[in-house]
């Protein structure tokens, strides 16, 4: 997939709106609650920060990925949550809170996660090959960039004035699926052949991983008792992963556009599998 203006300045500037998007939507307290509920926040974090990334690893050596895409799917893998998964959570009828507060914290996490899995996923997979040095402190300023930064001037902007977030929080998630949606139809068109060649690899690979990590979600979160809304909401954000951070990661932060090919066709997945539990679990009657 081709670098472009798209890739490497509008959807890093979208993503940069998403977040702000995301942050009028949290308080201080988001964070708080894992005071409150441990278990579910302890599980969900899990899931996303440790299980994901090794179920991504193992299915690179399933599906006899590239080293690019190996790579890729790694980078997919070490970014959890976001905007969609709140969005998704919030329209099948889980934990509204539960998946603010993961997304909150996961989302200050992987600054410092993502470098250190993506540098080790270029050195196991890319290492002979063809060596990439990826600066750590550098690229964990990037991704506070676009990830933490927006998210606390959403923040900042509810603490100043919380009527004006209160109107915009619905405006911006409305926003920000539309933003992603046609930047991801943009990014579609401009490489469909690109696209459409990988396919068939990356097809199975990138579905696998968003219905593994779902079910295994899901699994977990019964066999430790929580509840049927809780128990969406870590299915959710143990399987939506955060492709547009992936893409911008990929493209505008490493320039290696064929790594961002995983996070583009999941993006496929990700909208498939998060519309058939809108639909079975938003339609439900909740008490």
């Amino acid at each position: 997939m081709e670098s472009s203006i798209l890739t490497t300045v509008i959807l890093p500037a979208s993503l940069f709106i998403i977040m702000i998007g995301m942050g009028l939507s949290l308080t201080l307290e988001d964070f708080r609650r894992v005071v409150r509920f441990p278990g579910a926040v302890t599980l969900g974090l899990f899931n996303q920060l440790i299980l994901l990334p090794l179920i991504g690893f193992g299915l690179c050596y399933v599906f006899a990925l590239s080293p690019f895409l190996a790579v890729g799917l790694l980078l997919l893998a070490a970014c959890p949550g976001g905007a969609t998964s709140n969005l998704i959570s919030y329209v099948a009828k889980g934990d509204i809170a539960l998946s603010v507060t993961l997304t909150a914290i996961s989302s200050t996490v992987t600054i410092f996660t993502i470098p250190l899995i993506v540098r080790w996923g270029l050195a196991h997979f890319l290492g002979e090959s063809r060596p990439i040095e990826l600066p750590i402190l550098a690229t964990m300023g990037q991704i506070f960039g676009i990830t933490a930064l927006p998210v606390s001037i959403g923040m900042l902007v509810r603490s100043r004035n919380l009527a004006f977030a209160q109107r915009m929080e619905r405006p911006m998630r409305i926003a920000s699926t539309v933003i992603f949606v046609l930047i991801l139809a943009g990014i579609v068109v401009a490489n469909w052949q690109t696209l459409l060649d990988a396919l068939p690899v990356l097809g199975p690979a990138t579905f696998a991983l968003n219905l593994i990590t779902m079910g295994l979600g899901w699994g977990v979160a019964r066999f430790f008792g929580l509840n049927l809304a809780q128990s969406i909401t870590i299915a959710i954000e143990s399987g939506i992963q955060n492709g547009t951070l992936a893409i911008v990661v990929a493209s505008s932060i490493l320039f290696l556009p064929e790594v961002s090919l995983p996070a583009a066709i999941y993006s496929i997945a990700m909208f498939l599998s998060g519309g058939v539990l809108m639909w079975w679990f938003g339609r439900r009657e909740v008490k």
